[in-house]
């Protein structure tokens, strides 16, 4: 009986083992399969972006451009004013993305860690706008710009990130300064820090991986934004990335098919998108997943 007893113990760890290592074959097979459907769109704008105009239409597609045609990005970069959107492109999202992160940390802290009458309150109703519509306020928002002679500059696309950071960035980062310790917040205040010091010298450092995403978020929405900058920026000097690849099949094309243009310059446009996510993608990730964890 106890022989027995003694054999049936290393069957049993087996079993668990072999268990495990399929739930985990199991897991890496169903992530692998999405994470390469999600990634069927790139592979075929890559390839697009490599081929003439009459290959990319071809049924069934060919994901691998023979001949190889890098002359389409040379013509983007040498023909096209690629630089020239890049520049306005930056103009636009650098400044932006710098005033979002700045305001929506300072009134996050404030929500957070000070106290005051009807903070509560403030606090749901700024959440409220999250579910106001862009087109609500379009028209009045439009007026408000023409009537300070902004149309047809940088400004609106800048100025009005520096008044708030946007009720979501808000809300991320509040989440995140709850987790934080008051007892560190207390020490200082006893030390005779004010809360200036105290956000830009304890909680600051401490919210890298939330500032990080806000950040990410913020540099994404402002890079590949098109509807602001098609309605305020009315000069061909002005244009950004998002609306020269829209031109390209119209003003730009000169009446021919810039379909492998367009592709070209999308990937161009994505480049600065991806290393930015893999140079930050540590902080990234540990800001998505320690957010919220304290209510």
């Amino acid at each position: 009986m106890l022989h027995s007893s003694v054999q049936i113990q290393p069957l049993s760890r087996r079993g668990v083992r072999l268990r495990r290592l399929f739930r985990q074959a199991v897991a890496h097979a169903v992530l692998g399969g999405g994470g390469f459907l999600m990634m069927v769109p790139f592979f075929w704008l890559l390839s697009s972006s490599l081929k003439a105009p009459h290959e990319i239409y071809v049924i069934p597609p060919q994901f691998i451009p023979n001949p190889v045609r890098w002359q389409n990005y040379l013509e983007v970069l040498v023909d096209q004013p690629f630089l020239r959107f890049t520049r306005n492109t930056l103009i636009a999202t650098v400044p932006a993305t710098v005033g979002q992160v700045l305001t929506a940390s300072l009134a996050a802290y404030s929500f957070a860690r000070l106290r005051f009458p009807g903070r509560d309150l403030v606090f749901g109703v700024l959440l409220t706008t999250i579910m106001l519509p862009y087109a609500v306020t379009l028209i009045p928002v439009y007026v408000m710009f023409k009537e300070l002679g902004w149309i047809g500059t940088f400004l609106p696309l800048i100025v009005p990130y520096w008044f708030g950071g946007g009720a979501f960035n808000i809300f991320l980062l509040r989440q995140f300064f709850l987790t934080i310790p008051n007892e560190l917040e207390d020490a200082a205040l006893i030390d005779g820090a004010g809360y200036l010091t105290i956000y830009a010298r304890i909680i600051t450092p401490l919210s890298v991986p939330a500032l990080t995403v806000v950040a990410i978020f913020s540099f994404l929405h402002h890079w590949n934004d098109f509807l602001a900058p098609l309605l305020y920026l009315n000069h061909y000097e002005n244009w950004t990335l998002s609306i020269g690849i829209a031109m390209l099949k119209g003003a730009l094309s000169g009446g021919r098919d810039t379909t492998h243009l367009m592709m070209a310059m999308s990937t161009l446009m994505i480049l600065p998108i991806i290393a930015l996510y893999f140079a930050a993608q540590r902080a990234f990730i540990q800001g998505i997943v320690l957010t919220g964890l304290k209510g």
